[in-house]
């Protein structure tokens, strides 16, 4: 926000043209009740050189900003072009709001059909939305889209336990006014993956089934397993793509016959900011595009035969659609997407294979100095940035005691799931050097033991 000074001549002038005595005056409609009867407490105002000295002073008190951090959880630290802080300052970017008018909207318009685009090809999908606030609100949309759209009218959701605890808790709060039975399918405590047995939940009265990959210990589910239980009672199947990065080497939605995918842009670009903001990414197939909820932008050509983008399809309450509307997404996360478009478009797919190739050998290399210390993986399926470790202690407390050796190990698993309180769930990516992994693994060993 910008800082406009007044001066009191110039605060006279505009109090006179508006035919009041006092600024006092233009609050006179609130009672005096709840008037501050004295200024508050405050310290004196300090010089712009005071503020900065004092702001420093502060920051220096976040000891967490100087360690080594392998949390992972649902928000990755990967690295971000500088060019994209950048391109983001610009005025038309961060202050573009609905784009209403295509003919003072182009560019915002065309910028939101490159991020549909790349996302739609990125999960293998035909057609992606205009994004949405975040990946588990965008879970939760595509569950209440097959609830509205379903042939037969089922209402059984299985979904899997290993999907992210905020994306399972967001689904159950949307459904809870809305009709929808959730039937949650356990992993195998050997491999991480959902186990074989659980997927005879999934029965003709299936609606819906919805998993994580890689899930939340950082397990690749079984794809072929699950996407034929799905199909054999002819259930919707949504996969979720939260650690997006792996989409450069791991199969995508699309090509397990996803019918809708949904996911977290994050990790494409977008900085750690305590938790937010993110982007919801939401792709379908062809046939459900007037089921799905947000907006689309499509290219056209104009009566000058010039290319030209505008809004095609928007399912908000606010349009023409009122009650018949199918989301009460009401914007979308436009510069967040416009972030992830220009991640997407700096990388081509050949540096998302390389950036996730990096990855999951940071992984590997973890796993190798593991065999170290007294700690193991957790779960033998094959799995992509983040491990579950297997403790000889609790991992609540194997956590404080490296953050007090200046180490952010990962976050434990008993937060979500009571019965792992041995199991620590760290995150490596290609912003880690073999040099973290090796100083996480010794400072592990000191505090374990051995």
């Amino acid at each position: 926000m910008r800082y406009l000074p007044n001066t009191p001549a110039e605060v006279k002038e505009m109090l006179d043209a508006i035919g009041v005595v006092s600024v006092r005056d233009l609050f006179s409609c609130i009672p005096n009740e709840v008037l501050l009867k004295e200024p508050p407490n405050l310290p004196p105002a300090m010089s712009e050189m005071e503020i900065e000295s004092h702001l420093r002073m502060l920051g220096e008190r976040n000891s967490g900003a100087a360690m080594r951090s392998f949390l992972g959880g649902g928000c990755y630290r990967h690295y971000s072009p500088a060019f994209i802080d950048q391109m983001l300052l610009r005025s038309e970017f961060y202050t573009a709001y609905t784009p209403y008018q295509p003919e003072a909207s182009q560019g915002t318009l065309r910028a939101i059909f490159e991020y549909q685009t790349m996302v739609a090809d990125l999960f293998g999908m035909d057609v992606s939305n205009a994004s949405m606030y975040d990946g588990a609100t965008a879970a939760a949309e595509a569950v209440m889209m097959v609830l509205r759209n379903d042939r037969k009218k089922r209402t059984r959701i299985v979904m899997a336990t290993s999907l992210h605890p905020h994306y399972r808790e967001t689904v159950q709060t949307y459904l809870a006014g809305f009709r929808g039975e959730i039937v949650l399918m356990e992993p195998d405590p050997q491999t991480g993956r959902i186990a074989e047995r659980e997927l005879a939940k999934i029965t003709p009265d299936t609606a819906a089934v919805l998993f994580q990959y890689p899930n939340w210990f950082g397990v690749i589910e079984n794809l072929s397993a699950v996407a034929a239980a799905a199909k054999a009672v002819e259930a919707w199947l949504i996969p979720v793509v939260i650690e997006t990065t792996a989409l450069g080497i791991i199969t995508p939605p699309g090509a397990i016959g996803a019918d809708v995918a949904v996911g977290e842009g994050q990790p494409l670009g977008l900085p750690l900011n305590f938790g937010g903001p993110g982007v919801g990414l939401f792709a379908t197939k062809n046939e459900h595009v007037r089921k799905m909820p947000g907006r689309l932008v499509g290219k056209t050509v104009d009566r000058e035969g010039s290319e030209c983008f505008v809004l095609t399809l928007s399912a908000r309450e606010q349009h023409i659609k009122r009650e018949k509307a199918t989301s009460n997404i009401c914007t979308n996360q436009g510069l967040m997407a416009l972030a992830v478009s220009m991640y997407l478009a700096a990388m081509g797919k050949e540096g998302l294979r390389n950036v996730a190739l990096m990855n999951l050998k940071r992984r590997g290399l973890l796993v190798k100095a593991l065999s170290a210390t007294k700690a193991r993986p957790a779960f033998s399926g094959p799995g992509y940035n983040e491990l579950a470790i297997l403790l000889p202690q609790k991992a609540e407390t194997v956590a404080e005691r490296m953050a007090s050796e200046g180490v952010l190990a990962g976050v434990p698993a008993s937060r979500y799931y009571p019965a792992l309180d041995n199991v620590l769930v760290t995150a490596v990516t290609e912003l880690h050097t073999p040099h973290d992994i090796e100083l996480f693994a010794k400072t592990l060993a000191k505090v374990i033991g051995g």
